[in-house]
């Protein structure tokens, strides 16, 4: 059975909306670069959401020659979209109907999985028990607004599975179902 994982930035405050206008932590000594491009290496296909994957093809594609760059180019991609129907970015697909049969159907073939950022498709995944693990990538502050991650009505069951701390104070929290952890 393959795997899912979830990599989310959070607040202090619960926001995950908008990060790139979020305060710098500071320099980290290259262990969030690490940690993120080794998930990234590990991973067999990149699930996203519409939003998502207009901000991912509209910056990777330009960029090459790294590991990371490189990877994520190339690896198979399925975008959750009803309006989308010519991905420009290669090896993309649309998932246009029967989203969640159809992740499910990648997991049973024993694909790894990530997906990057929490949003509708995130919470339909949830619903379908299709997450096993979650990656909140907690930053040191509060920016009093935005986007939540969690919504009245979602509820899921994670036991901490790990906790690295970045010498900027970002914390990585990883959190499994009790299947993944099986």
């Amino acid at each position: 059975m393959g795997l899912l994982i979830n990599s989310t930035y959070i607040t202090l405050d619960g926001v995950i909306g908008d990060p790139q206008d979020w305060p710098s932590t500071g320099d980290d000594d290259g262990s969030a670069e690490k940690i993120q491009t080794d998930l990234l290496l590990s991973s067999d296909a990149l699930i996203m959401g519409r939003r998502t994957y207009e901000v991912f093809a509209a910056t990777w594609p330009e960029r090459s020659g790294d590991a990371y760059s490189d990877h994520i180019n190339t690896m198979p991609k399925y975008v959750a979209s009803t309006t989308l129907t010519a991905p420009s970015w290669p090896a993309t697909s649309v998932l246009a109907e029967r989203v969640a049969e159809r992740v499910a159907e990648l997991k049973a073939d024993g694909a790894r999985l990530v997906q990057y950022g929490f949003g509708s498709l995130s919470r339909t995944l949830l619903e379908h028990g299709l997450i096993d693990e979650l990656r909140l990538w907690l930053h040191p502050f509060l920016v009093g607004g935005g986007d939540l991650l969690f919504h009245q009505g979602l509820t899921a069951r994670f036991a901490l599975a790990d906790v690295s701390v970045l010498p900027s104070g970002l914390a990585v929290l990883t959190y499994r179902t009790d299947h993944a952890r099986a």
